[in-house]
């Protein structure tokens, strides 16, 4: 099952600025519509922390297994994607930094910058 959350390694296809690739991808849509859905709302994650500069980013701290490194959530990034993109589970964010993740896609989702 795939939660909320949990960051995982997922195959994008992308065309101009958009991300593509293997990368890693946090999850944010809700648990209900993990479990039910044949989809799963993700955002991509960078590994260059330099573009850490806008309101829509949060900064992810490396994790204690090394599978993830310091990197940045883009919250102006945001895909459905087949469950099927989803390779494998790399990590799961705690609740602190879920809250700075909702603040920033509120952020990304107004009118106001």
């Amino acid at each position: 099952m795939v939660n909320r959350g949990e960051v995982w390694m997922v195959k994008f296809d992308g065309i101009g600025s958009e991300q593509r690739g293997l990368r890693p991808a946090l999850v944010i849509s809700n648990n209900r519509g993990n479990k039910y859905g044949s989809t799963v709302i993700v955002c991509a994650i960078t590994a260059q922390v330099h573009k850490a500069k806008l309101p829509t980013h949060v900064v992810l701290k490396a994790s204690p297994n090394g599978t993830i490194k310091d990197s940045v959530v883009m919250l102006e990034q945001v895909r459905t994607v087949d469950k099927s993109r989803l390779l494998h589970k790399l990590a799961r964010v705690g609740p602190i930094t879920m809250g700075k993740v909702t603040e920033a896609h509120a952020v990304s989702c107004s009118g106001d910058i």
